[in-house]
């Protein structure tokens, strides 16, 4: 894939984690657009480790569901870690 595409996969993946899993977390577009490439890095991982398949090209179904489901594990473990202190402020 292009950096083009990564930034495009990111955008939407993390709009979508953060669409499933709504609450308050910081950022914007570009948090939201990091977020997502991090969650396909991720998914990438767990696609491996897990499932023994790695990500597919951009139009692969597989992609999209490990980039969601990698940036949806990095929201959980960013309000494990950070959750507490970001709502005492």
């Amino acid at each position: 894939m292009s950096i083009v595409g990564w930034i495009i996969l990111g955008l939407i993946a993390g709009a979508i984690a953060k669409m499933l899993m709504p609450g308050k977390d910081p950022g914007g577009c570009i948090i939201t657009m990091l977020l997502g490439v991090g969650g396909a890095f991720v998914g990438g991982w767990i696609g491996k480790t897990v499932f023994h398949r790695p990500l597919g090209t951009f139009f692969d179904l597989r992609t999209w569901g490990l980039a969601i489901l990698g940036a949806l594990v990095i929201l959980v473990a960013y309000r494990l870690i950070l959750g507490d202190r970001h709502k005492r402020r």
